[in-house]
């Protein structure tokens, strides 16, 4: 066994026991949360201790087009990848034995690049770090089993269960409807397994073929790495049975749309939970963190919410927030606290799409949590009843979101002002190139009728 393969995780170790381990991926999450990177022979991989990749990676959208660089001249340098061993884990529905490793992204200084997102989640931590704090973190993951869609002119449909019929919608938590695509969610646990990933639970969600994942709590790096290979595994995962698994925040008209719900606490250098004092009390510290959350997630929405999809989630009576209230075990609350211990006692975060790079979602929402602390600002009172009765908060498009977030400077200052800029450049790419395509509804209703 080569001396880099056992500084990996013992479940990359006990997938290659007693096998010759053929390719490397070496990859980097980019703005969308997409893998960039290159695959290389295990031999070559094994003596090198960096790779290189050009900073455009970030300034590509969604469409693969590009986005001039705001920092100045188009010259794509390269930045410095360097493997975290930490990280590494099976690729396991590959024809041959192979790894995945993340890597690390800094300048030709030696300096972590300030646009790539998992470096800005990593700022955020380090920030919580300061203070002497710990943020944790614990992931919902909902995402939509669909029939294959080969002509993007034609609406998602549901897939084929194991009966033969098409998943029906409204059968939340109905272990029946989990069962009717069982082999998919079988390969799911069998990869996850494999790559040493820990799952908290699957159960169905209300839409037609919707599943949740639930991870354990951790740290908020590790879960972002985690969710971000997650999103590859199930969809390899979905192919090996004839259907697509799609991340859209609202892929089927007429269905609820996929979140991820993030649930945070906070502990301190002895491990306590700094949301409850020594009798198990809520703490001031804990309506801060709240108060930090309604008032500086809206600059945030365009993380959280990062298409003209995602903005299709966000109506009622479909489960999804569209307020900033909160509320003790209240759903119908974009900020909801659950029922737990004191020594467990968080915030779960409901504005989320599944649809976010996960090292952003998180340092979004870590980022609005910590100013609040911060600043010592305290929440609204607690929303007593259907919070959906309320007013919207939330910006209505993306266009919206995105003068949010250039107009909010305590956010900007806590991601990064250089990411901040990039990330905006990109996202306006993104909405104009949307704008200039005409859809089906207004041809429909306007064509002949205007």
């Amino acid at each position: 066994m080569s001396d880099w393969i056992k500084k990996c995780p013992q479940a990359a170790q006990d997938y290659l026991e007693g096998r010759r381990l053929d390719e490397v991926e070496c990859i980097v999450p980019d703005i969308a949360g997409v893998a960039r990177g290159k695959a290389m022979p295990a031999s070559k991989f094994a003596h090198q201790k960096h790779f290189y990749l050009p900073n455009s990676i970030f300034l590509q959208t969604i469409t693969g087009e590009w986005t001039d660089n705001p920092s100045g001249a188009f010259t794509e340098p390269d930045m410095i990848l360097e493997p975290d061993y930490s990280t590494a884990t099976a690729a396991p529905w590959t024809a041959d034995w192979t790894l995945q490793v993340i890597h690390d992204v800094k300048d030709q200084a030696g300096n972590l690049v300030p646009i790539a997102p998992r470096n800005v989640l990593k700022r955020v931590v380090d920030l919580y770090k300061a203070e002497g704090w710990t943020p944790i973190v614990a992931p919902e993951m909902e995402f939509f089993l669909v029939a294959r869609n080969t002509d993007p002119n034609q609406p998602i449909i549901p897939p084929m269960g194991r009966t033969g019929r098409r998943a029906a919608a409204k059968q939340a938590y109905s272990m029946s409807a989990v069962d009717e695509y069982g082999k998919v969610i079988d390969d799911i646990y069998d990869f996850a397994e494999m790559q040493g990933f820990e799952i908290d639970g699957i159960l169905q969600e209300g839409g037609a073929g919707q599943i949740e994942i639930n991870l354990a709590h951790g740290d908020p790096i590790e879960l972002a790495d985690q969710i971000f290979f997650f999103k590859r595994m199930i969809r390899e995962a979905a192919l090996r049975h004839d259907c697509f698994a799609t991340f859209m925040a609202k892929p089927i008209e007429g269905e609820p749309g996929s979140a991820m719900h993030i649930h945070q606490s906070v502990i301190d250098t002895n491990g306590n939970n700094i949301f409850s004092d020594e009798k198990g009390n809520e703490t001031e510290t804990f309506l801060h963190c709240i108060g930090g959350l309604q008032r500086h997630l809206p600059a945030v929405i365009g993380l959280l919410a990062p298409y003209v999809n995602s903005y299709r989630r966000y109506i009622p009576d479909f489960a999804a927030p569209i307020n900033l209230e909160w509320g003790r075990d209240n759903r119908t609350t974009g900020l909801r606290v659950p029922i737990s211990s004191p020594a467990a006692r968080r915030i779960e975060n409901r504005l989320a799409g599944m649809d976010c790079n996960p090292y952003l979602g998180l340092a979004a929402t870590l980022a609005c949590a910590y100013l609040g602390m911060k600043e010592k600002q305290l929440p609204r009172p607690e929303y007593l009843g259907d919070a959906y009765s309320g007013t919207d908060e939330l910006p209505a498009n993306l266009g919206d979101a995105l003068d949010l977030l250039a107009g909010h400077d305590p956010i900007r200052d806590v991601l990064g002002e250089e990411f901040c800029i990039v990330y905006e450049a990109v996202k306006r790419n993104e909405y104009k190139e949307f704008l200039q395509v005409i859809s089906p509804w207004e041809r429909e209703h306007l064509l002949l009728n205007v």
